[in-house]
């Protein structure tokens, strides 16, 4: 028996059909204080991200949609998108699931990367130049 997949006791479709007041809910204080916030004094960027999104999945759901708004809580409605949210270098895609919903666009895209050194060269201390190969 194929076990059905929820999230906050309701399963992808449900979620999916929800509009963003009737999933308000199901978010996290700060998400939700941040959804009621748009409306009065919200973020302009956030707001036409939020227009475009619903043209976007009414033209072409496959589309990938490029945004450099981080701070965008992603909303039920966006559940099966795509977007490339900018990492301060390049575009990274962010495909939205379940679990994703009420986080931030940028929480899935990090801005700095690992740095890894490698053994002592050029520039460095002279003690440290002469490291012996054996």
């Amino acid at each position: 028996m194929a076990r059905i997949k929820t999230f906050l006791g309701k399963t992808e479709e449900e979620f999916a059909k929800l509009t963003n007041e009737e999933a308000l809910p199901f978010l996290p204080s700060r998400a939700r204080r941040a959804m009621k916030r748009v409306g009065q004094f919200g973020n302009s960027n956030f707001k036409k991200l939020i227009a475009n999104v619903r043209k976007i999945k009414a033209a072409d759901p496959k589309k990938i949609i490029r945004t450099h708004v981080r701070d965008a809580v992603i909303m039920p409605e966006w559940i099966g998108l795509t977007f490339a949210v900018h990492s301060g270098k390049e575009f990274k895609n962010v495909q939205i699931t379940m679990e994703k919903i009420g986080r931030r666009l940028g929480d899935f895209v990090h801005t700095t990367g690992r740095v890894q050194h490698s053994g002592p060269g050029v520039g460095a201390t002279r003690g440290s130049k002469f490291i012996p190969l054996k």
